[in-house]
């Protein structure tokens, strides 16, 4: 064995080609006819044929029944009608109802119809500290399906503006 043959089978690596050595030829270039293989081409699909399908389609998606969510899951009929309820409810200083100023931290409803309010206010010396959880409460006992409702005061984590809506900074203008 030469050596040269010993040095080509030892490379581990590719070399560029030099100046005017030959290269090899590039690959054809895939085309669309190659990929049907020969079979017969297809005739075109009419407009009528094509907007009968996507209808046949519509009418599957338009008819299948969404998933049912339990009443006290997001989604559920005894959920939103609490969260519609505390939207009927705003902080007397600022024009923003209390769900979108961000001050409702979590809802939790069972089938039973027991509700769980957690909510913080606007600053612990809020003029309504003392009036807003009874009135939360009052408010989300009336709805129809909730046996008994219970409101929970937290300070932890504490209000700022970023939990605040899109919707609530459009208001106050701060978007």
């Amino acid at each position: 064995m030469t050596q040269e043959t010993r040095e080509e089978q030892t490379k581990d690596y590719i070399a560029a080609p030099a100046p005017g050595e030959d290269v090899l030829a590039k690959p054809p270039r895939a085309r669309v006819e190659d990929a049907v293989d020969g079979a017969a081409p297809q005739p075109a699909e009419t407009p009528r044929e094509s907007f009968e399908r996507k209808r046949d389609y519509l009418e599957g998606f338009l008819a299948a029944k969404p998933q049912t969510e339990k009443a006290g899951e997001p989604g559920g009929a005894l959920y939103e009608a609490v969260v519609d309820a505390l939207k009927d409810i705003y902080d007397p200083e600022i024009p923003v109802n209390i769900y979108d100023l961000g001050l409702i931290y979590g809802v939790d409803a069972t089938e039973d119809g027991d509700v769980k309010v957690t909510m913080t206010l606007t600053t612990p010396h809020c003029p309504v500290a003392e009036s807003m959880p009874g009135e939360v409460e009052l408010r989300v006992g009336t709805v129809p399906g909730v046996r008994d409702a219970e409101v929970a005061l937290v300070w932890d984590p504490p209000w700022s503006p970023d939990k605040m809506t899109d919707e609530a900074r459009l208001e106050l203008g701060m978007l």
